[in-house]
């Protein structure tokens, strides 16, 4: 890897030049008005194909820079407008052409959606989701899949990786429309491991409608991975090098070639690197003070790969296959420092436990997926789908305890543990998915069954002697298997020219059965059982007011149900006084959901949502009973969460070479639960969450981005409540050789405030701590392009992608 990324540098090094011709004008309404925000398009005269896409500004003016020589036509249009040619451009090398101002006239056709990916803005809201683009910002240099989740707007990552949007936990995570299986530290690796440079966009889809499962009670976060659309061969090459306290590297690759008959399609990376989480904990417990540092630091390298193609039968029919994979090894090395002293004499140490553990993660992962699609381009389609995953992942830890005098000079006690704990996951869906135009609308309809199956074992072993000893009353084996059918109808149309509706149901059974067999007869717990029906309806209704106002009113129902990693109730220990363990008397946890937007001048957006969970599944910190030293972590469910959050964004034009992009949130959570006997839950909290992105085009083609947010206080899990922290990234971006190379150097959390601070205090444990990671960092990214920028393929011509296939998908 470090001969591939030598050479890549070196060939950039001789090779930077930039095209410095451009082309600006104006475009004006009849009576003399700003045409703000129409999309143009720059065509070569020769082929007709796409040379450079832009948009007007507020003031209707555009400039369309990096051109080379050569006769090209002008295409624009606006919503509410015709469309305007300018043929016949002739543009020589360095010239600055001004084509003054070219007049629209109105029109009473409303144009479609237009998404122009060359100029594409950083968030796009959509009706049904936020699209935020990844692919060409500067702070997504050196960065991965979960730091760019922190980025993206409405999401929230709490200290231990669990994902939240809008306030809500339970989101789901997809990779090009497919559903990761994946949760705990088994996600958090995997999202670890996915480079940023790999990922084209992330969608976020708060109420999805009943076409998708309705697991996940926050909606759906879904992962685009880069794909190119161009006839002929395309691709691209990119390295990474980021520095903080310890390195990461990162080379991938994506390649495509597309002719009228089919498109194959794939990528690839390898990386390497280090990181480290620190965490300290200050803990009153029945009659106990403890003060807990835990370090751990991680080494690892990885790879990912993703192949597959599309064959186009005939202009209506394509079939299509996908296959990816990935390894992801894992050494870490933690330390656990807990010292004891009674509360009423805190400063007076009994003695001090330390556990120092080494750790061995491997994660392997095989998916595939078979797909066909049928398309008659007059509103009939069907799509079938077919995937099987493996999830692989072997764990293995070594963890002596050793008890100190308050000197620390002396060993008092010593208990040395290991631990052995695979999982194997398989997947199994079949999906089918039909729309056709009934009664002035579009109708849709479908079925899915999908199959969870997941064999765990955990072993624990004693060492006294220094040779492992299966301790039968820790250890056991843990086999879940989950079968959800699911069927769904929905339904959409316009009610006259200012009014669209849209209503779907879908109905899931769940059966599952969670066997736990342990190795002492004593022990033995009868089979975990689910079986029940669920309904879940969601409607949406939008109106077009006037022109550049639109209200939005969506709905519905969804779930969360337990996995595997929370229903397992045996010990998973940090040390002997701290650990965590799973319920198998969890519920599942029920979700409405309902959210009322309003766009203004299709830019500026405003969102009302109120949500109200029953029965939510959330992580608390409780003392143990039988060791009145130990504290840990399990899952519970809340009687009640209720959620009422507020959010806009916003982006706006400064000046001509400065633009803003702003997101802002704020929340409030109310969580109540009583579990008898002083565990009790009530807790409020309001929270808030500012994001801000500035660009700016500089002189010599040079693009500055400033980016950062404030995070105010709010509630993690069901009683954590945390203080404010906020973050501020740098970075800088220089494209050459037409756009095909470019360089990008970036700095994140710059005065290292990314972190968490907060306590809890939840059934007699008063607990506060704090976090911080390898958050601050600078990172150099080299990323060149290669194949033909201007051939694009039509949809007539080369037929259809299928839904395993295509980028844009669901």
């Amino acid at each position: 890897m470090k001969l591939l990324t030598t050479l890549l540098w070196l060939s950039a090094a001789f090779s930077l030049s930039a095209q410095t011709a451009s082309i600006r004008g104006q475009l004006q309404g009849k009576g003399g008005e700003a045409i703000a925000f129409a999309s143009l398009g720059l065509y070569t005269a020769a082929d007709g194909m796409l040379y450079k896409a832009g948009t007007s500004d507020e003031a209707g003016i555009f400039d369309l820079k990096d051109l080379g020589a050569g006769t090209y036509f002008l295409k624009a249009s606006a919503l509410g407008f015709g469309n305007i040619e300018k043929p016949g451009i002739q543009l020589q090398e360095n010239q600055r052409l001004d084509l003054g101002i070219l007049p629209l006239i109105a029109s009473d056709i409303n144009l479609k959606e237009v998404t122009v990916k060359a100029s594409r803005v950083m968030v796009e809201i959509k009706p049904d989701r936020t699209v935020f683009n990844v692919d060409g910002t500067i702070n997504s240099a050196g960065s991965d899949a979960i730091t760019l989740l922190r980025k993206a707007p409405s999401v929230t990552v709490d200290n231990n990786d669990n994902i939240s949007v809008l306030g809500r936990s339970g989101v789901l995570l997809y990779v090009d429309g497919k559903r990761l299986p994946l949760t705990g530290e088994d996600l958090t690796s995997y999202l670890q491991s996915l480079p940023a440079e790999q990922i084209d966009r992330i969608e976020i889809i708060t109420n999805p409608g009943a076409k998708y499962e309705a697991e996940g009670n926050a909606g759906i976060i879904d992962l685009r991975l880069k794909r190119d659309k161009n006839l002929g061969a395309n691709g691209s090459v990119n390295t990474t090098y980021s520095q903080g306290v310890y390195h990461r590297a990162n080379l991938s690759g994506t390649g495509n070639y597309r002719n009228k008959r089919f498109n194959a399609f794939g990528n690839a990376s390898v990386g390497d690197g280090a990181g480290f989480n620190n965490m300290n904990f200050y803990s009153h417990l029945n009659g106990i003070v403890q003060d807990e540092i835990n370090r751990r630091n991680n080494e690892w390298d990885n790879y990912n790969y993703r192949v597959g193609a599309d064959f186009f039968l005939t202009k209506k029919q394509t079939i299509g296959f996908l296959v990816s994979g990935g390894d992801n090894d894992r050494l870490g090395r933690g330390m656990n420092r807990i010292t004891l002293a009674q509360d009423s004499t805190p400063n007076l140490i009994d003695s001090i436990l330390v556990a120092n553990t080494t750790e061995h993660h491997q994660r392997q992962q095989q998916t595939y997926n078979l797909n066909y699609r049928f398309d008659n381009t007059k509103g009939r389609s069907l799509n079938v789908d077919l995937d099987f995953g493996n999830y692989q992942n072997d764990n293995k830890r070594y963890q002596p305890n050793r008890y100190f005098n308050a000197a620390e000079d002396k060993v008092l006690t010593e208990i040395i543990n290991s631990f052995d704990t695979p999982s194997d996951i398989d997947i199994f869906t079949f999906q089918v998915d039909y729309e056709d135009k009934l009664w002035g609308g579009v109708v849709g309809g479908g079925t899915k069954f999908s199959q969870v199956i997941s064999d765990n074992t955990f072993l624990f072993f004693d060492e006294p002697e220094g040779f492992p000893i299966r301790n039968d009353r820790s250890s056991n084996l843990f086999k879940y298997d989950e079968k959800v059918y699911a069927g769904y109808v929905n339904y959409a149309r316009a009610l006259g020219k200012k009014w669209n509706f849209s209503a779907g149901l879908r109905a899931e059974q769940t059966d599952a059965r969670g066997d736990l067999q342990t190795f002492l007869p004593e022990l033995a717990k009868s089979p975990v059982l689910l079986h029940y029906l669920s309904w879940f309806p969601s409607a949406g209704l939008t109106w077009d007011i006037a022109k550049n106002h639109n209200l939005a009113l969506n709905g519905g129902r969804r779930i969360n149900r337990p996995d595997y990693n929370v229903l397992n109730p045996f010990n998973n220990q940090l040390s002997q006084l701290s650990y965590e363990k799973g319920n198998p008397f969890l519920r599942p946890e029920i979700v409405n959901n309902l959210e009322l937007g309003y766009t203004l001048a299709q830019r500026y957006n405003f969102k009302l949502a109120y949500s109200r969970t029953t029965d939510q599944i959330t992580r608390l910190i409780a003392p143990d009973t039988t060791d009145l030293r130990a504290g840990y972590i399990t899952w519970d469910n809340l009687a009640r969460q209720t959620i009422f959050s507020f959010n806009v964004s916003a982006p706006v034009q400064i000046f001509k070479w400065w633009n803003v992009f702003c997101n802002a949130t704020v929340a409030h959570q109310d969580n109540q639960a009583d579990y008898g006997e002083g565990g009790v839950v009530d807790v409020q909290a309001i929270t808030y969450n500012i994001f801000q992105q500035h660009t700016f085009n500089m002189p010599l083609g040079i693009k500055g981005e400033i980016s950062g947010y404030f995070s105010g206080p709010g509630i993690w899990g069901g009683v954590f409540l945390y203080e404010s922290n906020w973050g501020l990234n740098l970075g800088l971006q220089r494209k050459f050789l037409r756009e095909r190379l470019n360089v990008r150097l970036s700095a994140d959390d710059i005065f290292y405030e990314t972190g968490w601070d907060g306590y809890s205090d939840f059934n007699g444990l008063y607990s506060s701590g704090s976090g911080r990671w390898d958050s601050r960092r600078v990172s150099l990214s080299l990323g060149y392009r290669f194949g033909n920028d201007n051939v694009k393929s039509r949809k007539r011509s080369t037929g259809m992608e299928t839904e395993a296939g295509r980028v844009g998908g669901e």
